[in-house]
Parts: structure tokens; sequence; C-alpha cells
């Protein structure tokens, strides 16, 4: 195939992207929810101005989108709190609304590209389909890369804030400490739970927001010894020592578990992805073998059952290498 082909390909997805990230951006410049509220204040600044009924609050809130209409079907899809909370676990500034926009902005580029390859619309809708859940991949993998980096900080924390009680300060106060000694992110969900607290926000209410902005099963546990110490009594410092202890033993032991399967899960990804990758090179070199999967009814038969036993061992070789610890 042409490299200048390809080239043009590749410059066209990116165009179409950088297009739709510019539109969002024009759009959000003049009717975001920012530029609203800076509306809504000089307003209310100015000389016998009103700044309308709505009171401003003090609480951060986040929504599902920056258009109203937007917002409306929103609130109609079902479970669509599960993309915002997945969302909030990696970190990312991105509305329910934007990441849905990425994916149809992605699922479009992907049509562009079958059609432009002179692809049966089949296969275009595959490959719609499958640059959809490019952008809903990049933020399952930043929520994996944080949700790591917080499970390797939580030891750290933990000691901090059971030295801190025992040199006298209360639990509140060794959150702020953990907030501004610790390096983000944990550092700042720490800062963020102090600061709710220092709002009047119940300790409990606010470790719990914590824990679901933060799906660490070891902060659960902590958050779980907190509430008990507070309800039953007992040594905090000493608690918060052990789960420690016990933190940094499963880490060891997942380090371990990971080194012993590295083999296995580098056999379970180079079996998953060698016959795509296959599929990909005869269709570069030579087209008219892979045609028949999608123009012989027989071959599309077949291309269907191996697709299904492709998925079946792929599921099987995930669930044989993951060894929860």
């Amino acid at each position: 195939m042409d490299t200048s082909f390809m080239g043009f390909v590749v410059l066209l997805f990116i165009a179409t992207v950088l297009m739709i990230e510019g539109l969002y951006i024009f759009w959000h410049n003049r009717h975001g929810a920012s530029v609203k509220r800076m509306k809504q204040r000089v307003r209310a600044a100015a000389p016998g101005g009103k700044s309308g009924d709505d009171q401003l609050s003090i609480l951060k809130t986040r929504t599902l989108s920056d258009s109203p209409l937007l917002l409306q079907l929103l609130t109609l899809m079902p479970r669509v709190q599960m993309f915002d909370r997945l969302l909030l676990q990696s970190g990312l500034t991105w509305s329910v609304g934007r990441l849905f926009g990425y994916m149809g902005g992605c699922a479009v580029a992907g049509l562009v590209i079958g059609f432009v390859l002179h692809q049966p619309l089949l296969i275009a809708l595959v490959f719609g389909g499958a640059a959809a859940f490019l952008p809903l991949f990049i933020v399952r993998s930043k929520r994996s890369k944080r949700i790591e980096i917080l499970e390797r900080q939580l030891p750290e924390a933990a000691d901090l804030i059971s030295r801190a009680l025992r040199a006298g300060h209360s639990f509140p106060s060794a959150l702020g400490m953990v907030g501004d000694e610790m390096p983000r992110p944990l550092g700042g969900e720490f800062k963020l739970a102090f600061d709710e607290i220092n709002y009047g926000v119940a300790m409990s209410v606010a470790l719990q927001n914590m824990v679901h902005r933060v799906p660490v099963p070891d902060l659960r546990y902590f958050v779980i010894a907190v509430l008990i110490q507070r309800e039953a009594g007992g040594n905090l410092a000493e608690i918060l020592g052990n789960i420690s202890s016990i933190i940094r033993e499963r880490l060891k032991l997942m380090g371990k578990v990971k080194v012993l399967s590295a083999e296995g899960r580098l056999s379970a990804w180079i079996l998953c992805l060698l016959p795509f990758v296959l599929a990909g090179v005869i269709m570069l070199i030579t087209p008219g073998l892979m045609r028949v999967f999608w123009t012989d009814p027989t071959g599309m038969k077949m291309a269907g059952v191996a697709m299904v036993f492709m998925l079946f061992g792929i599921l099987w070789s995930r669930k044989i290498v993951r060894i929860h610890v």
C-alpha cells in the first residue's frame, strides 16, 4: 500500500479529532459553566445588578455535561453515573458529555478510515465501533495507573497519620498533614477530605466520599478501622500501624506474584493478539486472501465462528493470568 496514502489517512484522523476538540473548546469558551458564573458575578457586582434567584455555593458539584440539552439526554440514560464514577476515579477532568463526544468523534473517524480504505460497510462499522471505545480504554487505563499509585502511597499515609496521632495531633489535623506532605494523587484526596470536614461535613461522610473517589480495597479497610475506632474506642495509632504493615506485606506478595506470572501473561498477550496481527499483515500484503471472509457466505460463517472462539479464548486467558492477592 502507498505510504503517502497511509499518511493521508493518519492525518485525516488527527484532523478530525482536532476539529472536534476545537469546536468543543470554542463552544465551551462561549457557553461554558465557568463563563456563565463569571457573567453572573459581573452582573452581581455591577451597580444595581442582581445575581439571579440561584444562590452561589461553596460546594463543588459535578455535572454530566455543560450543555443543558445534552444534560437532559444523559439524565435519561440508564447507568450513566457509572461513567461519571469512572471519570472521577481516573483523575481526569472530563465530563460524561465530553467523553461521549470523544467516543462519537473516534467512531466517525473509524468509519471514514474504513471508507477511505474501500472496505465494505460491515468492516467500516467494525472500525467505527472499535475506534469508539478508544477514549473509554484511555480512561480505564488512566484509572488503573492511578489506582496502582494510590496503593503504593497508602502505607506511607497510614504511617504518617499514626505518627501524627502519637505526637498528639487530632485525626482531622492528621488528614490535613497527609494532604500537605504526601504527593498527588493520594495527597490531594486526603486534602479534599480534610477540606470537607472543615466545611462542616461529618467525618464519616467525608471518609466515605474518599472511598467513593478512590476504589482501593486497602483504603476501605483503613476507613472501616477508623470508623469502628470512633464508635468502640481503642488505640488508633497502633491500628493504623498494623494496617500499614499488612498493606506493605500484601504489596510485596503481589510483586512476587507478578514476577512469577510474567511469562504466562506475556504468552496470553501473544496468543490473543497474534490472529489479529496476522490478519492485518495479510490484508496489507495480499488483500485478496482475506476478502473471502466478508464476500463468501461460507467464509463469513467461518470468520464468525473463529471470532467467537477467539473471544472465549481471550476471556479464559484473562481469567487465568489475573491473580488477586
